[in-house]
C-alpha cells in the first residue's frame, strides 16, 4: 500500500522578539524597533518590520543598524517573555500533532498527515493554528503548506508577514524553476558560490546537472540537491532532534594573507552566531575556529571557557586568540569558521548550523 502524501505546515512567527517588545509596550508599536545592544559592539538580535524597511536586518552591528535608520529604538531582550510566548504556541502546535520540530524559539514544522484534529485539509489547520495564536498570544505567524519541509519552507516566507501559501504537489517542480539557489532552505553561502561559479543560478540550472554531476561536485549532498531542485524532499519531521552546535563558516573569493584581512573576515560570522545564541538563549561553553588553506588542508582549534560564552565581545576575543594561535600563515586563507557548541542544558537542544555546515 503506498504511503499517504505528506502533510507539512511550517510555522514561522512574524518579527517575533521585536513583536512581543511592541505587544507589551504600546508605545512601541508602529516604530522601528531592534532588540540588541546599542553599544559599539552590539548587535541586533531582532527587528521589527518598521526596521526591516531601512534595512536593518538581524546580525547586523549596532553602528550600521543605526546609520540606516536613525530613529531606530533599541530594547534589551528580554529571554523569559520570549520564552513564556513560545511555550504558548507550542501547547498550540499540540493540540494538533506530536510531530513538531522546532527550529528555534519562534520557527517549527509540524507533520499533520495524521492530525490529532482532522479539519479536512493541512492547509484548514495551518489556518486555525494561526487564529489561536493570534487569539491566545497577540502575535502573529506566517505559515507554509506542502508535501515537504524544503517546500513548506519557502512557502512561510511568500506571504510574511502574517500571511499563508500552499503549494501542492503538481505546482513544487515549477515553484523552485525560478528560485535562486541561495533561496534554498540547505544551500548555504559557500556552496551557493561554488554553483554560481558552474553556471548554476537558478532551480531551473541545478535540475539540468546529473545525479552524477553533482556528487561528483559536492559529494553525498549532490543527492539531496539533485531531489530539492525538483521540488523533493524525503526528511521527516524530527521531534526530538539535538542540538549539538551553532556555526557560521565563509569561502572567500580571494585567499586571506595578513591578521587584518581575516579579522574583519570573522566580524560577520561572529555576529551571526552570537545573534543566532542570543535568539535561542543558549549559552556555550566551547568556541572552535575553523580554518582551510589554499591547498585545502583544514585545521580547527578549540577553547573551552568554564563560565561559558556569555557576551559577543567574550566570543569576540576568544575567536581571535585562537586565529593569532595559527598566525602568521604560510599559505593563503580560503575559508574561516566559527562554531559555538557544548551548551548548557544540552540535553534539551536541537541541531542547527548557519549557512553552509561548518
Amino acid at each position: 500500500m503506498a504511503e499517504p502524501t505528506r502533510r507539512i505546515i511550517h510555522i514561522d512567527m512574524d518579527a517575533f522578539y521585536a513583536s512581543v517588545e511592541q505587544r507589551d509596550d504600546p508605545a512601541l508599536r508602529g516604530k522601528p524597533v531592534a532588540v540588541g545592544g546599542a553599544r559599539a559592539r552590539g548587535v541586533v538580535a531582532a527587528a521589527s518590520y518598521e526596521a526591516r524597511k531601512f534595512g536593518v536586518r538581524s546580525a547586523m552591528p549596532s553602528v550600521l543598524a543605526l546609520r540606516k535608520c536613525p530613529g531606530l529604538i533599541f530594547v534589551p531582550p528580554r529571554f523569559d517573555a520570549y520564552r513564556a510566548a513560545s511555550n504558548q504556541i507550542h501547547d498550540i502546535f499540540a493540540r494538533f500533532t506530536h510531530l513538531i520540530q522546532p527550529l528555534s524559539l519562534d520557527e517549527a514544522y509540524l507533520d499533520v498527515t495524521n492530525p490529532l484534529q482532522d479539519l479536512g485539509s493541512a492547509t484548514a489547520i495551518a489556518e486555525e493554528i494561526r487564529r489561536q495564536i493570534r487569539a491566545e498570544t497577540g502575535l502573529t505567524a506566517s505559515a507554509g503548506v506542502s508535501y515537504n519541509k524544503l517546500l513548506a519552507k519557502l512557502a512561510s516566507d511568500h506571504r510574511k508577514p502574517d500571511g499563508i501559501f500552499v503549494i501542492t504537489p503538481r505546482m513544487g517542480p515549477a515553484f523552485v524553476e525560478d528560485l535562486k539557489v541561495e533561496k534554498f532552505h540547505g544551500i548555504g553561502p559557500a556552496t551557493a558560490a561554488k554553483m554560481n561559479g558552474l553556471g548554476i543560478a537558478y532551480g531551473r540550472d541545478l535540475r539540468e546537472r546529473s545525479l552524477e554531476f553533482l556528487c561528483a561536485q559536492f559529494g553525498k549532498s549532490g543527492k539531496f540537491y539533485y531531489g530539492i531542485a525538483r521540488g523533493e524532499d524525503p526528511r521527516a519531521v524530527e521531534p526530538d532532534r539535538v542540538r549539538k552546535s551553532l556555526g557560521a563558516e565563509t569561502t572567500f573569493a580571494a585567499d586571506l594573507w595578513t591578521e587584518t584581512e581575516m579579522r574583519a573576515a570573522l566580524d560577520p560570522l561572529l555576529a551571526k552566531v552570537w545573534s543566532a545564541c542570543a535568539k535561542e538563549n543558549l549559552t556555550g561553553r566551547t568556541v572552535t575556529l575553523k580554518v582551510k588553506f589554499a591547498d585545502f588542508h583544514q585545521i580547527t582549534r578549540c577553547r573551552s571557557l568554564a563560565a561559558g560564552v556569555r557576551s559577543p565581545l567574550l566570543l569576540e576575543q576568544t575567536a581571535l586568540e585562537l586565529l593569532r594561535a595559527v598566525l602568521p600563515v604560510t599559505q593563503g586563507v580560503r575559508l574561516l569558521g566559527a562554531t559555538v557548541a557544548n551548551f548548557e542544558g544540552e540535553e534539551r537542544q536541537g541541531v542547527l548550523v548557519l549557512g553552509a555546515p561548518v
